[in-house]
């Protein structure tokens, strides 16, 4: 099933999203707002926003807090990336040059900074002080994760669930942030706050695996970057570690890691992890995760936004890019 039948529910919510992310980019400043309409168009699938809306319509909707919180979440979403690239000195996002790429890796970490102030603020502008402190504590979390990834590059001395505490707090964190902060801003009961937190952290799990599949199986095309990223930048993802331990002492990922011919190792990883069942046992384990991120679901109202919500939990596991 496409996103656009499956955002059916909050399709005119989701333009206005995007009319209030068109709005932050009005500033007095040139070199800023070109920065950031540069940034803030790179036609990504808006799941976190959509989060956001489709968890507040289960009840009482007001579009006055939901639309800043679901626009404060993409923008930190993307503030995520822009650091990121800008970290692993990556040319490519989305098909097109990064800011780093354009404009220099300070410009990229200045940029990812003003958007995260800029996340706060719309944040604020829900006047929940619940949420608010939740959206701070979700930065600091997605931040440590980075930290955590920074600082365990190369290392092949990583268990799985070094790994899922680590996509935990990079990616599962903000979906939950999503979830969560929907439920509350529409008074859910606390029962569904709960289920909603769950689904959010389960479906990011799922969402990360299958991002960490498609670094092997996909295609530039496809991922608008090059196949093998994460094992260039030293990222030890589940499929890796799955060809860790079939080819215990003749590894290309153990030869990569040490700094041994990069592209050929990086090449012959994605050629093993395609001739064996590594794929087929992470498709698998992240299948789990969206089935726990829906196991509740009988709690919730019987209406489109929950229905959107469980196909959007089908399309996590079977998307290309």
């Amino acid at each position: 099933m496409e996103l656009s039948t499956i955002y059916k529910p909050i399709r005119e919510d989701l333009i206005k999203v995007e009319n209030e992310l068109r709005s932050v980019s009005k500033v007095d400043f040139p070199w800023l707002s070109e920065l950031l309409v540069y940034s803030l168009s790179g036609g990504g699938k808006e799941i976190r926003p959509a989060l956001v809306l489709l968890s507040g319509k289960l009840y009482d909707c007001n579009l006055d807090y939901l639309l800043p919180m679901a626009t404060a979440v993409e923008v930190v979403h993307i503030a995520t990336l822009v650091h990121d690239d800008a970290i692993d000195k990556s040319p490519l996002r989305r098909g097109r040059p990064t800011i780093n790429e354009v404009w220099g890796e300070d410009k990229a970490m200045l940029l990812g900074d003003y958007l995260f102030a800029k996340a706060g603020e719309l944040a604020a502008n829900t006047r929940n002080l619940q949420v608010i402190k939740l959206f701070a504590q979700t930065i600091q979390t997605i931040s440590s994760g980075e930290l955590n990834q920074a600082f365990s590059a190369f290392n092949l001395e990583q268990t799985r669930q070094q790994y899922l505490q680590r996509i935990s707090s990079k990616t599962a964190s903000l979906f939950s942030t999503a979830t969560e902060s929907g439920a509350i801003l529409s008074q859910a009961p606390e029962e569904s706050i709960k289920v909603l937190k769950e689904y959010g952290y389960n479906l990011g799990i799922a969402f990360q695996i299958i991002d960490d599949i498609l670094d092997f199986i996909g295609t530039e095309e496809e991922l608008g970057k090059p196949v093998g990223s994460d094992l260039a930048q030293g990222t030890l993802t589940l499929p890796a570690m799955l060809l860790l331990e079939c080819y215990v002492e003749d590894n290309p990922v153990k030869r990569l890691f040490q700094n041994r011919d990069k592209q050929e190792n990086i090449e012959l990883a994605i050629k093993l992890v395609h001739n064996s069942s590594i794929i087929e046992e992470c498709y698998a384990v992240a299948a789990d995760y969206c089935d726990k991120a829906c196991c509740n679901f009988d709690l919730l109202p019987d209406c489109p936004s929950r229905r959107a919500l469980m196909e959007l939990a089908d399309y996590i596991i079977n998307r290309k890019r």
